[in-house]
């Protein structure tokens, strides 16, 4: 068969509407899920971004730090597109737009030439560079790169330019996170350590996190306690600034002299151990005062531990005020318990944030019962584990490692739970299950505002309960036939 240029042309098989259906119902069954389980080289959906990504929100988060992609204008959209959908805020970046010729010959020249451009046009206090697969992937030598720039006076001699090596094809966004933050701190640090000198300052590590509510609540507590501190990597500011009519380039971060005066500070502690491990390791062998790692303060328990842990590192005893809010808290969960208890979830995301939800929903009586980590390590998994087997709610939890959403999809197909916590990802296998999605984590792509709503905390503890127990509600109220529910006793 041939067409009127006389080229072969593939006749196009419809496959037939039944086999359609057989396809459909047998991707739900336990044949196709053992079969699915049995991956080892394709990853479908996995629930985690590249390194570069993570890389720009650490570069964001720091006084007029200019994030600078090393690699193609492609890659560059991609991972400022992503933050912008999230926070549907700008996330200014640019790229010295590797091509053909830099995959050949080495990509010094685009950095140079962007490099000379970025800083004149955009008028940088620090520029943090990071790259994507192309570089990694031919072998660019950043640190010869960055030297030589210096020595052609393209970059200010009192320029900060940390750089990242983050290559898209192996970890995740949290160790981009990771290792962009590590390099900021050594370049704002170097020679600042001031032996007996302290600042009487509190550091906080906060780790992979793109919700803007919870570091105003770190900001309010710190505040609470009158104790002075410095969030290292503050995107409050950044990704929630207000809307006045003047476009800022750069809205906020932690200020630089803050930032460089850090290794001079009364204590450190680390609110992700597993998104900032390098740094916090780093930060012990480096700064000076005491150093503490905790987990996510999600949920009651760890929130306790978090405040006491600054009670301790400060001196000061825990303000009243916070008494009587874990007292509302512990209210809020009473008031509603009924309508989580009980209830099966599975879940998954970043590891930090993971060992918060189930330490949460077990403190509810609810069931961690899937719960899938796609990056994580042994470590993760025995943490987790162990939180399961301190709760008679934890006994049915299974915990998959470096597993994606398509396995997520074959077990709550054929082991059903009542509902799924997650990031946006996760809505159309929930939509498949015909159970709700609640959208914690990154990134929220189709819900608006949800970063603005702090997790940790006390008040996270009430907008979490407020927002699984509402749906759980509204689901019961739209569904059934008794046109009083709740109305009367």
């Amino acid at each position: 068969m041939a067409n009127n240029l006389g080229l072969a042309v593939k006749p196009v098989t419809e496959t037939p509407v039944e086999e359609i259906e057989r396809v459909a119902a047998w991707i739900n069954t336990e044949e196709y899920r053992d079969l699915n389980f049995k991956r080892e080289a394709l990853v479908v959906a996995p629930p985690h971004a590249c390194q570069p990504l993570g890389a720009e929100l650490a570069a964001h988060a720091f006084e007029g730090s200019l994030p600078f992609v090393h690699g193609s204008q492609g890659c560059a959209s991609y991972y400022r597109s992503t933050l912008n959908r999230h926070f549907r805020e700008p996330a200014p970046a640019v790229s010295d737009s590797m091509t053909e010729d830099g995959a050949v010959f080495g990509g010094q020249n685009n950095l140079h030439e962007g490099l000379e451009n970025a800083i004149a046009l955009y008028k940088p206090k620090m520029v943090s560079i990071f790259t994507s697969c192309m570089p990694e992937i031919i072998g660019d030598d950043l640190s010869a790169f960055i030297k030589n720039a210096r020595n052609k006076g393209i970059v200010p001699a009192d320029m900060p330019v940390p750089y990242a090596n983050t290559p898209s094809f192996s970890g995740s966004h949290v160790h981009g996170y990771d290792a962009m933050l590590l390099s900021i701190l050594q370049a704002l640090t170097e020679g600042k350590k001031v032996e007996g000198r302290c600042t009487g300052k509190i550091n906080l590590l906060p780790g992979f996190d793109a919700n803007t509510g919870n570091f105003r609540e770190y900001k309010r507590i710190f505040e609470a306690f009158g104790v002075p501190y410095t969030i290292l990597g503050d995107i409050s500011d950044v990704f929630d600034s207000p809307l006045d009519g003047t476009y800022r380039i750069y809205p906020g971060g932690t200020r630089l002299d803050d930032a460089a005066d850090s290794i001079n500070g009364k204590a450190t502690i680390s609110l992700g151990p597993y998104s900032a491990t390098k740094t916090y390791a780093w930060a012990k062998d480096n700064y000076a005062g005491k150093h503490t790692a905790l987990p996510m303060p999600l949920g009651i328990a760890k929130t306790d531990a978090f405040l006491m842990k600054i009670a301790e590192v400060a001196g000061k005893p825990v303000p009243e005020s916070f008494k009587a809010e874990r007292g509302r808290a512990v209210d809020a969960m009473t008031d509603a318990h009924q309508y989580m208890h009980g209830k099966k979830f599975a879940l998954y995301g970043d590891p930090d944030q993971l060992i918060g939800y189930v330490s949460f929903l077990l403190e509810m009586g609810a069931v961690p019962y899937h719960i899938l980590c796609s990056k994580g390590s042994k470590k993760v998994e025995k943490e987790i584990q162990a939180l399961l087997d301190l709760s008679p709610y934890g006994k049915q939890g299974k915990i998959y490692m470096g597993k994606d959403l398509w396995h997520m999809r074959s077990l709550i197909m054929t082991d059903p739970v009542d509902a799924i916590i997650g990031d946006t990802h996760g809505k159309f296998m929930a939509r498949d299950a015909k159970i709700p999605l609640f959208r914690f984590g990154f990134p929220v792509l189709d819900r608006v505002n949800l970063h603005r709503y702090p997790i940790i905390g006390y008040q996270g503890v009430i907008n979490m309960v407020t927002t699984i127990c509402n749906k759980f509600i509204d689901i019961t109220d739209e569904t059934c036939e008794d046109r009083q529910f709740e109305m009367m006793r």
